[in-house]
């Protein structure tokens, strides 16, 4: 049985000569338990081109210590990571398996690195009795098992926030260290600084700047794609707004491909697209159902007690659950399946070999102006069309349509930023207002939907259907507000359009 936990912690250089400051004194700590030594045996695994280890991913089998088995470690911010435990057995358990799918695609793992630590802990705890961190001196010896047979040995110590901790405590620590002439180390991981110490020696690549239109429109891209493979463990795992960003990430990328069509082929990337447009529809399910929930949850908690009659609540929670029953499932299925595996097959291939077009050797201050004008004049002619019928249907499908725009646009803006710099964050920032707008807009149409649906089935059950006829006049209220407001709204977008090139 696999199961979680978040780590926090901070590692520091060692040496013979280190010796440990009195860490009773250390503010807030009542008293220091020495644990002792433990022996600990830990071989990390790895694609042969070392996927895993390019980001910050470590899975280890480890016999020793209390906490013996497999252990995956996914990066979430600077000195914390999730770490998912397995029971100790030959092979990689299926569940760390599946969460290593995105980065490792059709690969093997095999034996990259072992390492052999002497491990020698004090437990801090508060004057309360509440344990506040554990700080072990580590002896490690480092063995290459593929890639070489080198070894290295250091000493480093690190520090662990207990479960609950608050982080701040591990400042105060560092700095009692610190005082005592300890560094902070310069590797992030034991991997890290073996897979660094023991590697042949090769020429590093250099990381250029991005100079033209290709190297920003591409840099995006690889910003995207990387966040759907990092977000695919996450999604697995249910963790919150984890749908909810992966489908942006696809959004996102998708548009880009649509927006710099002069700097990446069409030809080549229409395939893609389409993809990527599936993923998001998969994705959206769920999302939009809880939205929906939401905001009829919140029409129904403004209304006055003595205007909700029936089981208005009980109904709408029916309607919530089934559906979405499965969903988890559902959205796992997705992820396993081969269609998801081609597709971030293609990701891969995308970035590898990018299909670039004389546009993407142009400077990007002429380039990528040009396509994110292209796309402001593209979401103007949709607004215009959308205002010219009369409220109903026609008119809601025609705001629609001019929402998608609008998040196109706000894309290609936020694309070009790091190029065209403050035009285009005001630009998107304007667009994103437009966008929140028509999106209040397109949620009553989708609200109104649901209330008639659900004004029919309590009608049919011989429930009042009255509070659902009174919320669906509230959202029709909200979006002839929202349609009054968008002329003005649109108007301020228009002007912090950008009119002509910047940078060079």
């Amino acid at each position: 049985m696999a199961d979680s936990k978040r780590e926090v912690e901070r590692k520091y250089e060692a040496t013979d000569a280190t010796r440990l400051p009195d860490l009773g004194r250390v503010a807030g700590v009542g008293s220091v338990a020495h644990e002792g030594v433990m022996e600990l045996d830990a071989v990390y695994y790895d694609t042969e081109d070392l996927r895993l280890a390019a980001a910050k991913v470590t899975l280890r089998r480890r016999t020793g210590g209390s906490d013996a088995g497999w252990h995956l470690k996914l990066p979430v911010a600077a000195d914390v990571r999730d770490e998912i435990r397995a029971a100790l057995s030959e092979t990689v358990p299926a569940r760390l398996t599946a969460l290593i799918r995105s980065r490792v695609l059709d690969a093997s793992v095999v034996p990259v690195v072992r390492l052999l630590s002497a491990r020698d802990v004090h437990v801090l705890t508060g004057t309360d009795g509440t344990p506040l961190a554990e700080l072990s001196v580590d002896e490690v010896r480092a063995e290459r098992l593929h890639g070489g047979d080198r070894t290295a040995a250091w000493t480093e110590i690190e520090v662990e926030l207990a479960d609950d901790g608050d982080p701040a405590f591990l400042d105060t620590v560092g700095r009692t260290l610190e005082e005592a002439g300890v560094r902070p180390s310069a590797s992030h991981s034991k991997l890290a600084r073996a897979l660094e110490e023991t590697a042949p020696e090769v020429a590093r690549p250099r990381e250029d700047e991005p100079r033209t239109a290709g190297d920003h429109v591409l840099v995006y891209v690889r910003r995207q794609a990387e966040a759907i493979v990092a977000l695919d463990p996450a999604v697995r795992r249910g963790l919150p707004d984890s749908v909810h960003r992966m489908r942006v990430a696809t959004r996102r990328l998708r548009s880009a491909l649509r927006t710099y069509r002069r700097v990446l082929d069409p030809e080549a990337t229409r395939a893609l697209g389409a993809e990527l447009k599936w993923l998001a529809g998969e994705l959206g399910v769920d999302r939009d159902q809880e939205v929906l929930d939401a905001r009829l949850r919140a029409r129904l908690d403004e209304l006055p007690r003595t205007l909700a009659f029936g089981p208005v609540r009980a109904r709408l929670r029916l309607r919530s659950a089934a559906g979405r029953g499965g969903s988890r499932r559902r959205i796992t299925a997705v992820l396993d399946s081969a269609r998801h595996l081609g597709l971030l097959r293609a990701l891969e291939a995308l970035l590898a070999d990018p299909p670039l077009l004389p546009g993407a050797d142009a400077p990007p201050g002429d380039e990528l102006t040009r396509a994110v004008r292209k796309d402001h004049k593209r979401l103007a002619r949709r607004i215009a069309r959308a205002l010219e019928p009369q409220p109903g249907p026609d008119r809601d499908a025609a705001l629609h349509s001019a929402r998608k725009a609008a998040k196109r646009a706000r894309y290609a803006a936020e694309a070009a930023r790091p190029a065209l710099g403050k035009p285009a964050k005001k630009a998107a920032k304007r667009l994103k207002a437009v966008q929140s707008l028509l999106g209040e807009h397109q949620d009553s149409v989708v609200a109104r939907e649901t209330l008639r649906a659900l004004a029919v089935q309590a009608h049919a059950a011989g429930e009042p259907s009255f509070t659902w006829g009174l919320v669906y006049g509230r959202e029709e209220a909200a979006a002839e507000a929202a349609e009054r407001a968008l002329p003005g709204v649109w108007h301020r977008a228009a002007r912090a359009r950008i009119r002509r090139s910047s940078g060079s």
